[in-house]
């Protein structure tokens, strides 16, 4: 493959529950058992996931429904949110994070926690993603992070289960590069899913930008290759895409690209049709 389809193929892409209504449509313009992830907002409750897991199965797309570790309040609620997703058979695979609260909610204070709870394996899931940070998280030391992140797919091998490792947004090509050549060194081989966000308008991504430490501009432009022309203007991630394409090599192994849909379900599948 060349151009973005080596970078794009096998992609995933994330929805909320919000966007249930939009499944049918979406499903019309995403190739058949595309993965759709369903990201756990703390405003949607654990039913909606379900729910929103359950319409993608019936319109021949892969849910992948995510897990929070720290939102949930009862072991009780892992087994039964699992359950019914195993019930609506959208239980194959999972992302499974610690989630924002600082504080947890129940018993689980991280992702390995819930993976190691042997809750996932017993209802049939197959495949765990897990989650990771190439440019540093604010409030968790590099090495727990790399700690983590080697216990989780011990963790999942253990029990069977394939892992795959999708990345927190990031608008630097190199940090990303660099990070998945130190996870290969480190003995992490499992695939991994380049976050990057889709199309957006500029002030949105400014905005989000600056949440993250890019407090300009011109920070932004650098590190995401973004024609940020006029504020009422859009950026994708093409150029993103590209400096990823250019910068992997073979001892990088299998990487693919996960779409944040910050700008909207209708802007990212617009983009797409495009590639």
């Amino acid at each position: 493959m060349t151009g973005h389809d080596a970078v794009l193929a096998d992609l995933s892409l994330e929805i909320s529950a919000a966007d249930l209504p939009r499944v049918a449509h979406a499903a019309s313009r995403l190739p058949r058992g595309a993965r759709v992830h369903v990201t756990a907002l703390a405003t949607e409750s654990a039913a909606d996931r379900v729910a929103t897991a359950s319409e993608l199965v019936t319109h021949g797309l892969t849910p992948v429904a995510h897990l929070a570790a720290r939102r949930l309040t009862t072991a009780d609620e892992l087994e039964s949110t699992v359950a019914a997703l195993a019930h609506a058979t959208a239980q194959e695979s999972l992302f499974v994070i610690g989630g924002d609260p600082r504080t947890p909610a129940g018993p689980y204070s991280s992702a390995l926690e819930v993976i190691e709870s042997g809750v996932l394996a017993r209802h049939g899931v197959r495949q765990v993603g897990i989650g990771a940070y190439p440019e540093g998280h604010p409030n968790i030391a590099t090495d727990v992070l790399w700690e983590a992140l080697a216990a989780k797919a011990d963790a999942l091998a253990a029990q069977g289960i394939s892992g795959s490792i999708i990345t927190q947004v990031s608008f630097d090509a190199d940090a990303v590069l660099a990070w998945i050549a130190a996870a290969r060194e480190r003995g992490i081989h499992l695939p991994v899913r380049v976050g990057v966000p889709g199309p957006m308008g500029v002030a949105r991504l400014l905005a989000f930008a600056r949440r993250l430490g890019m407090g300009s501009a011109a920070v932004l432009a650098r590190k995401y290759g973004a024609q940020l022309g006029g504020m009422l203007g859009s950026a994708g991630p093409d150029d993103l895409l590209d400096e990823v394409l250019a910068g992997l090599t073979p001892g990088h192994g299998d990487v693919s690209t996960h779409l944040y849909t910050f700008g909207g379900l209708d802007a990212t599948l617009d983009w797409l049709a495009t590639r």
